[in-house]
């Protein structure tokens, strides 16, 4: 025999009140949206980037708006740092596996209101309410800010207001982190080389061999990079220089590997005729929107390489790599770099003029950090913020 739909609903709303005594949960939740108007976290920009880096402090504020006096149980402020990638890989018709991990860096909570009543509950006012709040990122070894169809790393700030009966109402808001430039990274500063030889048997005879120097693995963004090719071409067929720069992500889970690549440049230089030798110098400039590598995560990995391949019709073309590392750059930093110099002719590393990076010049004071926003509570109703 089955129950008429109007007992259903009344024995649902009959152990609803046994569970829960004379309390409406569809009718609170409702209430409690409408008493709450607005609930938002926003952090102030410290440059015109909007970027943060290790060891700055982000100010912000949790702003509260209220119809009415309300009753809440807490309210927390947490800022945290993970990585995160997940992919799936299809074996034959009907298998597939999931691959998956996860990296954190930091989780800091803070507790902007605590219970202080006998009931565990504390009480704002009517009206809009400024909660401010100051946070310190960890000034160790994090890796940048990165998104992609794989994996990602975010740092993110979040605040939670709770209210009795489990009812929470939650804001986030993400930043962009950019971390400083590892200085430990083997061969950084050093210049790189690379040679190729190749001896052409089909649709000719000869030999070749190619020489390709740069200044250095590490460039900032908006940098010149100095390549030079050195060509001797001793074979009966012409050839013609090429050089390509690109990324390579490189995503790790459960012992396995994911990779993609997407090419950032590319052009083709002048064609070295048969028996002929040639220098040519190309000058680069990394693009400013181009992210800083990526070599400090354990999951997710952004390498940047440059290859450069002689292009010879009807045979396989001989071709270098060489690793580029793309590092942050600066507000003090961001100027335009000089004029490279033409051939092999490089000019001294390690100039003692040279500020170093990272450094403010001996003319500018080093700015000095911001006073952290007074405690809640110094005041009764804080002033509004412009958004």
């Amino acid at each position: 025999m089955c129950m008429p739909e109007s007992g259903l609903k009344t024995r649902a709303a009959y152990r609803l009140r046994l569970l829960f005594g004379d309390f409406d949960f569809a009718h609170d939740i409702s209430f409690w949206k409408m008493t709450i108007k607005t609930f938002a976290i926003e952090y102030d920009a410290i440059n015109s980037k909007n970027t943060f880096t290790n060891g700055d402090t982000i100010n912000g504020r949790v702003i509260v708006e209220a119809s009415k006096e309300t009753t809440v149980k807490s309210l927390v402020f947490t800022a945290t740092g993970k990585a995160r990638v997940r992919w799936s890989e299809h074996y034959g018709q009907n298998q597939h596996h999931v691959y998956w991990a996860n990296e954190k860096y930091y989780n800091v909570k803070h507790h902007i209101l605590r219970e202080k009543r006998q009931d565990g509950t504390e009480v704002i006012g009517k009206g809009r309410h400024v909660f401010p709040f100051s946070f310190s990122i960890p000034d160790r070894k994090i890796p940048s800010s990165f998104k992609s169809n794989t994996g990602k790393i975010v740092h993110k700030l979040k605040a939670e207001l709770k209210q009795s009966m489990k009812l929470t109402k939650e804001a986030k808001t993400h930043f962009m982190f950019v971390s400083k430039a590892d200085r430990d990274i083997p061969g950084l500063m050093d210049p790189q080389h690379g040679c190729k030889d190749k001896s052409v048997k089909v649709f000719g005879s000869g030999n070749l061999s190619m020489d390709v120097h740069t200044q250095r693995m590490g460039f900032k963004q908006g940098e010149a990079l100095q390549l030079t090719v050195k060509v001797r071409n001793n074979s009966s067929r012409s050839v013609k220089p090429k050089f390509v720069l690109y990324e390579k992500q490189s995503f790790y889970a459960m012992g396995h590997r994911r990779i993609s690549t997407n090419e950032i440049l590319k052009e083709k230089m002048e064609s070295i005729a048969s028996s002929g030798k040639e220098t040519v110098t190309k000058v680069i400039t990394i693009p400013w929107e181009l992210p800083p590598s990526i070599l400090n995560c354990s999951i997710i990995k952004l390498e940047y390489k440059l290859k450069i391949h002689l292009d010879i019709k009807y045979a396989a073309d001989p071709e270098i790599k060489l690793p580029i590392v793309i590092l942050p750059s600066s507000e003090v930093l961001a100027v335009k770099p000089p004029p490279a110099a033409a051939g092999f002719g490089f000019e001294a590393f390690g100039n003692p003029d040279e500020v170093p990076w990272g450094m403010p010049p001996p003319s500018q004071a080093p700015s000095q950090a911001a006073e952290p926003p007074p405690p809640y509570g110094a005041y009764a109703m804080y002033p509004i913020y412009p958004s």
